[in-house]
């Protein structure tokens, strides 16, 4: 497997430090509301990522951390009247629902930053004793300029980043530099705080998934990604003061996706274009955001709008019907010989998977990926129909189950059909029989209000449950 590298802008042969296993650590959420459809992008992506490293043999264990203390947190709490803790501990449990509904499989470690204050003051306290980090009235800051590697990550020096013009703003007055960052914040009135060397107070964030990827992957591990939005100053900063504490190389790949546009917008609550995850539940099942969200390049924009979601939905029904339909042929399905078309197919069923691995060997292109198994889909609707050989269509349910499965689709399990729809079902066919057409169409439509559709085949009657 190829993956194009943040750090070195392109694709490396990916090799696992320790073979067989594979350390990730996934940027996850800050945990004071609903994530919104641009978070909704990294946890699936990298949740793919994660299958696909499985599906290749290896053991991963993946960690995503859940940063549960920072400004945005103690503001609403103060705003609801409530404690920080409580808030993160109701939308953590949030999360895990959103997360669920997108198919997004919880992580071998979920870690929370105030669980692991004392990783957090050791590492801090490491790089003082580097001279990396200096004291300031109870705050501790980072030493960008004594950090050479400092920029390496976003491409750019430091000479280069200072002619960006950014300047001290009356907050960062007790710093040696404008480009210093803290690593613990002296406690404010009000504000949750922890006793530390350096008098009461809460980490920062970067120190915070320096401190949590260490202590679960160790001093160095294979990859860590998260959004684009993350690169600078986030990832360039935990390089620095990790590096800087262990001495050591910190992370081998970084792995990074592109922006999500609204409308060809960004995404802004004055845009009055801000959704979130649970927002689209209303009106979508969340595996279509899915399907939406593997239906682009990783690496690419991606643009959000409802026409776009109405496609994603459309082609998740197509899998379904896909997936109903070998369902419904093995029904009939015999022991015999397969014939010419049957063995034709059980050959592009082949081709299909080689397709399929190439794309994804390719720095994860599910894109590519899912117009493999569309070219399966477009097979299986040729084989023939009543008495179709047991073999190819088993192993055309097989390959359709594996590959879907890596890409975290087609996870509702087979509907069984409502009584009553059946009911209405074998008396259409009986009706059929004796060519009422009329009360046929009616029976056709009563199944339709009941949620469900109905095909004529030459196979037979098909009745699957719609899409939500």
């Amino acid at each position: 497997m190829r993956i194009f590298n943040s750090m070195t802008r392109q694709k490396e042969l990916f090799k696992p430090i320790h073979e067989g296993k594979v350390g990730i650590y996934a940027c996850g959420p800050t945990v004071y509301h609903y994530f919104h459809i641009g978070n909704a992008r990294p946890f699936i992506v990298f949740d793919v990522l994660r299958r696909y490293m499985e599906y290749q043999g290896y053991e991963v264990t993946f960690v995503q951390n859940f940063t549960d203390i920072d400004d945005r947190m103690i503001k609403r709490s103060q705003e609801d009247g409530t404690t920080v803790s409580a808030i993160a501990e109701h939308f953590i449990q949030e999360y895990y629902v959103d997360a669920r509904g997108l198919g997004i499989r919880p992580a071998t470690v979920h870690p929370r930053a105030t669980e692991h204050i004392p990783q957090i003051l050791h590492l801090i306290e490491k790089l003082l004793d580097k001279g990396l980090a200096y004291e300031s009235n109870g705050d501790v800051y980072y030493r960008v300029k004594d950090f050479p590697q400092y920029g390496r990550l976003c491409g750019q020096n430091l000479e280069e980043l200072e002619s960006s013009g950014r300047t001290l703003t009356e907050a960062e007055g007790q710093k040696e530099d404008t480009w210093d960052f803290a690593l613990w914040k002296a406690q404010k009135p009000g504000e949750p705080a922890w006793d530390s060397p350096w008098g009461m107070g809460r980490p920062g964030w970067h120190i915070e998934c320096s401190a949590m990827s260490t202590t679960y992957l160790g001093d160095h591990f294979d990859i860590h990604c998260g959004g684009k939005d993350l690169l600078f100053p986030h990832h360039e900063n935990e390089i620095a003061q990790t590096s800087g504490a262990t001495g050591k190389p910190y992370v081998n790949y970084w792995m990074h996706n592109g922006f999500l546009n609204i409308d060809n917008e960004k995404m802004s609550k004055s845009m009055g274009n801000f959704f979130t995850v649970r927002d689209i539940s209303k009106e979508y099942n969340l595996e279509a955001v899915r399907m939406f969200m593997i239906s682009a390049h990783y690496r690419s924009p991606i643009n959000f709008s409802w026409d776009l979601m109405e496609q994603a939905k459309s082609s998740l029904e197509r899998l379904y019907i896909a997936r109903d339909h070998l369902a419904f042929l093995l029904a009939s399905a015999v022991e015999r010989p397969p014939n010419e078309m049957e063995s034709a197919f059980i050959a592009q069923c082949d081709r299909v998977l080689e397709r399929f691995h190439e794309a994804m060997d390719d720095d994860l292109n599910t894109a590519d990926a899912l117009g493999a198994i569309f070219e399966l889909v477009r097979e299986i609707h040729k084989l023939p129909q009543g008495e179709g050989n047991r073999q190819a269509i088993t192993y055309g349910q097989q390959i359709l189950s594996e590959l879907t499965g890596v890409l975290g689709l087609l996870m509702k399990q087979v509907d069984d059909i409502n009584p009553e729809v059946q009911a209405l079902a074998d008396q259409r066919v009986e009706v059929r029989k004796n060519k009422d057409w009329k009360r046929s169409d009616q029976l056709r439509e009563a199944i339709h209000a009941l949620g469900y559709i109905l095909e004529d085949t030459p196979g037979g009657q098909k009745v699957r449950k719609g899409a939500s």
